[in-house]
């Protein structure tokens, strides 16, 4: 096996190990898209803990083959870059705000558990809120009811203070 064909089958294993441990693979087509677009591109998805893979479509379907999000290489046709993360919503968010403001990159799709998802579905699936948000959300919750209890027992301690102030008071 010369050198090229073995740094062909590492890619193919390195992404099919990848892929193997994402909830959702997504597609999208990246023609004309300059450096630096691809760099500000690369750097977000980094931040929200996905990866990001400009490979050839063979090379994918190869690496997609035997796992959950075998349909997605449906999507691979043209020069595409495929996004795969453990959290579905930060990927499909980094991806969609970025085509909103470039349209040379083109969301065509992915497959979230069993589910082939186009366009729209992705776009949806941005609007929802990320892992972290909800992770925040349940946090807060779960502490307002600390704080409502403490306020609640503070409370009849002072309407007892006042009370026994104001027949002081009076008594004086």
């Amino acid at each position: 096996m010369n050198a090229f064909r073995a740094k062909k089958t590492e890619m193919v294993t390195e992404l099919n190990e990848g892929i193997k441990k994402a909830s959702v693979v997504l597609v999208a087509h990246n023609v004309g898209l300059n450096a630096t677009a691809t760099y500000d591109l690369r750097v977000k998805v980094r931040k929200s803990g996905a990866n990001l893979r400009v490979i050839k479509n063979t090379l994918a379907e190869l690496a997609l083959a035997g796992t959950p999000f075998e349909q997605t290489s449906k999507l691979l046709k043209g020069p595409t870059m495929i996004a795969y993360s453990s959290d579905p919503v930060a990927i499909a968010k980094v991806l969609v705000d970025i085509a909103k403001s470039n349209e040379k990159l083109v969301v065509l799709g992915g497959v979230f558990g069993e589910n082939l998802l186009d366009a729209k579905a992705v776009d949806t699936l941005s609007k929802l809120p990320s892992l972290d948000e909800l992770r925040a959300k349940i946090i807060a919750l779960i502490q307002t009811p600390a704080t409502r209890i403490a306020g609640v027992l503070q409370a009849p301690a002072g309407q007892v203070a006042r009370v026994i102030g104001a027949h002081a008071r009076k008594a004086e």
